[in-house]
């Protein structure tokens, strides 16, 4: 049951052993009701079975990000009072990652790349702002990479994307901070431990194996503790990475 409970809005979720999906879980077990938006219902809905059958309170709500229209009916929904319970807690996980030769990159795909890692954030965090202000707390998190801090041959359009999105973070959090807003941006420095890596970049997930990876649920961990910070000592970026990545 949702009554009472705050809520948490995770956009991006995707694979069963992914961040999504693991933020979605953590969030829940802390006694959120979690609203799980991605583009594909039937993950959704099998995560939020998996969530509810462990005693948890989810939804799915199919979205596309990088749609204005459906951004403000994704917020407008997740507003709506359940028992007083607000919304205190976004996270922004969307993204789209592929190597490109930089020569052959299609103008399209760069503008792609930036609607999904970029765009869609400021979509959702000005939604976010706009609701959590008025009620003067909550917390907003963005996932970033490595991309976020350089660019890498063959993922200019990644960087692009990522390192634009950690603008977006910063500015928010020095117009948002003094309101009461919690905005943060974490820096995934290596490759998440999941069904997506293993499928996209196989040759990666076998060379790194598990020590060379991150858990998704133990980024949750660290997710779910900036939203627990006490204001006096709010985190506004971190980086996390396995302990065997150099950098």
């Amino acid at each position: 049951m949702s009554e009472g409970k705050p809520k948490a809005l995770v956009v991006g979720v995707g694979a069963k052993r992914g961040l999504g999906a693991a933020l979605c879980r953590r969030f829940a077990h802390e006694g959120h009701h979690v609203i799980a938006v991605g583009r594909t219902p039937g993950r959704l809905d099998s995560l939020v079975a998996a969530i509810t059958a462990e005693g948890g309170s989810a939804e799915a709500i199919a979205a596309d990000a990088t749609s204005e229209t459906d951004v403000i009916a994704l917020f407008d929904k997740a507003m709506v009072d359940t028992a007083g319970a607000p919304l205190d807690l976004v996270v922004f996980n969307a993204g789209i990652n592929k190597a490109q030769d930089f020569r052959t990159l299609a103008a399209e795909d760069f503008e792609k790349f930036w609607r999904i890692g970029c765009f869609a954030g400021f979509l959702v965090g000005r939604e976010a702002a706009r609701r959590l202000v008025p009620q003067g707390h909550g917390t907003i998190i963005f996932t970033g990479a490595s991309g976020s801090l350089r660019g890498r041959p063959k993922f200019a359009a990644f960087a692009a994307a990522k390192s634009a999105l950690r603008t977006v973070a910063q500015a928010m959090a020095r117009e948002f901070g003094p309101a009461g807003l919690h905005v943060a941006h974490v820096i995934i420095d290596g490759g998440i431990d999941g069904e997506w890596l293993k499928g996209a970049f196989p040759q990666m997930h076998d060379d790194k194996g598990s020590d060379g990876l991150l858990d998704p649920d133990a980024l949750a961990d660290t997710y779910w503790q900036i939203h627990r910070q006490h204001k006096s000592a709010w985190t506004h970026e971190l980086d996390l990475r396995p302990y065997k990545e150099g950098f």
